[in-house]
């Protein structure tokens, strides 16, 4: 073979190399996450100058640069400390919690259900939300809009939070939602609920691969973070209490605990939460009349029983993107996902009066949240068509709601 054939061939095989990288990236960008449908978000990016679509997109972009101008987030910023001393653990206050009016130091605190108490600031829960947040809104504004600002800064906030030696959270939540005065203020089994924000961030870090700004190096520190939280998750005394909860607690473990092992590589460990999730979850917390009677105690019943309803929905959206159908399972009494948004909807439009069950506050906030679950349904399902007339009938999403470029506009 001539020199000059050998490097037509070169050629042509750096061609074919480069050609199959693509559609590795290509096929991969269309998985690059679990709750969302990525096709429909492909179409989206491709109608972002539409009446549709572009109010959203301004909105979004908006954000996106006020948080380039903010500081990245960490645990080592609070005002507190955990009881352990040390300035990378995580600790919150529990939320429901109060100061003692009765005693000289206000301790032990006491229970006001429903009663969020301000003190929360003081701790770590809020800056996780927001830094969760930020990671969320870069994201999506680095795939819709391709410009590596804000994946820059999105690596920079996951660096501060997670990876950096001086700044980082330990992989762990041994003093989430403690109890000022009881139980030598270590955390909750409840506590670990905090951490649900991480399952959106994970999806919309997903986003961020192929950007130059997120190298492998950080991809997999950030995969060994999670493998480390996972595996505290599913040992700690707190996680081994919550996945026996019998309530929304158990669905936002599952939910996490699925997403955790996923982004750590893990897809075994998933799939086997995922096939008993029916069993254990939904079959033992859904009546067949759809109601959810272990949040109904609650005296913000209507909020409990579609916040537990929204992790069951998420954890359908990991689970399509699989290839396991777990939104339609239904036990042999009629119970399933289905049921218990029926029974919901039966309440759009109406006053909190009509609601059997307490709900202190927030009531047109609530069906508006179903509705955004109904949204999230016909994401899955698109044959549900009687949901579809609930949320042009009862929705109020105006034209900037990033919704829109998550699950398209009905």
């Amino acid at each position: 073979m001539s020199s000059g054939q050998k490097k037509v061939n070169i050629i042509i095989l750096k061609k074919i190399c480069l050609v199959l990288l693509w559609v590795s990236a290509v096929t991969y960008d269309l998985q690059a996450q679990w709750l969302w449908d990525m096709q429909k978000m492909l179409h989206i990016k491709s109608q972002l100058t539409s009446d549709t679509y572009a109010g959203a997109y301004r909105k979004l972009i908006g954000e996106a640069d006020a948080e380039l101008l903010q500081e990245a987030y960490s645990v080592t910023q609070k005002k507190g400390i955990a009881p352990s001393g040390d300035k990378h653990d995580y600790v919150s206050l529990s939320r429901y919690w109060w100061p003692n009016p009765d005693t000289p130091d206000s301790l032990p605190y006491i229970y006001k259900d429903g009663r969020s108490n301000p003190e929360l600031n003081h701790y770590d829960r809020n800056t996780l939300g927001n830094m969760c947040a930020a990671v969320n809104t870069l994201s999506l504004a680095y795939f819709y809009s391709k410009e590596e600002k804000y994946a820059r800064k999105a690596v920079e906030i996951l660096r501060v939070w997670f990876l950096d030696g001086d700044t980082r959270m330990n992989p762990h939540l041994e003093y989430a939602q403690f109890i000022p005065g009881r139980n030598q203020s270590k955390g909750r089994p409840e506590g670990l609920i905090d951490s649900y924000s991480f399952v959106e961030m994970l999806n919309s870090v997903r986003l961020l691969n192929g950007s130059p700004e997120y190298s492998p190096q950080d991809l997999e520190a950030l995969k060994q973070w999670f493998a480390e939280f996972a595996a505290w998750f599913r040992t700690s005394s707190q996680g081994k209490k919550e996945n026996a909860a019998k309530n929304n607690h158990s669905t936002a473990y599952d939910s996490q605990l699925i997403t955790y092992h996923l982004f750590a590589g893990n897809e075994k460990a998933a799939r086997d939460i995922l096939r008993d999730f029916p069993r254990k979850r939904i079959f033992t917390q859904i009546e067949p009349d759809g109601r959810q009677p272990h949040e109904l105690w609650r005296t913000l019943a209507y909020h409990y029983s579609q916040y537990n309803l929204s992790h069951m929905i998420d954890v359908c959206a990991t689970a399509r993107q699989l290839g396991i159908p777990l939104l339609s399972s239904e036990s042999a009494d009629g119970r399933s996902i289905f049921k218990a948004m029926d029974y919901l909807t039966s309440f759009l439009g109406r006053e909190v009066g009509s609601w059997p069950y307490q709900q202190i506050s927030g009531w047109e906030d609530e069906l508006q949240d179903v509705c955004n679950d109904l949204v999230r349904i016909l994401d899955l399902d698109p044959t549900r068509h009687p949901y579809r007339d609930l949320i042009r009938k009862y929705a109020r999403q105006d034209v900037t709601d990033r919704w829109r470029l998550l699950y398209g506009a009905e």
